[in-house]
């Protein structure tokens, strides 16, 4: 049985709040024009909108369709005409959507084969002295725990094994600041935090294994048996309760700089 503390517990939201942080600390704030690359869902671009205010403008952008139609849905349904999303590649950007005061991203240079030129290519749609801002997660150092956690450790091999099979730079974090230097970007800043799971706490890695579950099953690192997504959730919180462990899961590195100006 799960304890019954932890089904109580809130969610929590740490990533989340890495990205408020970071945003805050960079320096977006009200009245900016601000482009999010790679937006998904708008996650990401409705904390933006939090910090532009209703005279900033945010412009999500995305290569699939699919995720851009919830972001819209959302959009309307928060009353946030200044939050609009686009289809297309963040490595050609239309002129038509002008230039920003910033770009930001979350998970995206990872994924990109060459992220100094894709940094290139999005700077051109930035106004001079205008703010880039991106949070990359990195498997370097993690996971981490005094204890052993043989469930915690495998569903974090699930994803990130997946990730690198499909082509994802695993250690962007430590990556970022040099990639940010060689696109020619000034003043850059960088910081890494840690996503620490407390032996009551209550996560997301259930929830996200469940998202990413398609894709570890098309890239063969489980099956479906072996994760048993159904109760990954229970079992996961069970394991760290009953180990009274603490366990960290995420090392997110976040950097900003700026184009010259």
């Amino acid at each position: 049985m799960a304890n019954q503390t932890n089904d109580s517990a809130p969610m929590a939201d740490t990533i989340g709040e890495m990205t408020n942080r970071l945003l805050a600390d960079a320096g977006i704030g009200a009245g900016m024009r601000v482009l999010d690359v790679g937006c998904g869902p708008g996650d990401v671009s409705f904390r933006i909108a939090q910090l532009v205010g209703g005279q900033g403008q945010v412009v999500g952008i995305d290569r699939d369709a699919r995720p851009l139609a919830a972001a819209r849905d959302r959009a309307r349904e928060l009353g946030l005409p200044n939050v609009t999303f686009a289809e297309g590649d963040l490595g050609a950007l239309s002129p038509e959507h002008g230039l920003f005061d910033a770009v930001v991203g979350r998970r995206v240079l990872m994924y990109q084969p060459d992220p100094v030129a894709a940094l290139k290519s999005l700077s051109r749609a930035l106004r001079p002295g205008g703010l880039v801002v991106f949070q990359e997660h990195d498997a370097t150092m993690v996971p981490a725990c005094l204890k052993p956690l043989p469930l915690h450790e495998r569903a974090h091999q699930w994803m990130w094994r997946t990730v690198e099979r499909e082509g994802a730079d695993i250690h962007m974090g430590f990556h970022l600041a040099g990639v940010l230097e060689q696109a020619g970007l000034t003043g850059v800043s960088v910081r890494a935090e840690a996503v620490v799971l407390t032996p009551q706490m209550r996560y997301r890695t259930a929830a996200v294994v469940r998202a990413m579950l398609p894709r570890i099953l098309q890239r063969g690192v489980a099956t479906e048996a072996e994760i048993d997504i159904d109760t990954l959730e229970e079992r996961l919180m069970d394991e760290r309760a009953k180990a009274n462990a603490t366990f960290v899961s995420d090392m997110v590195f976040g950097a900003w700089a700026r184009k010259p100006g």
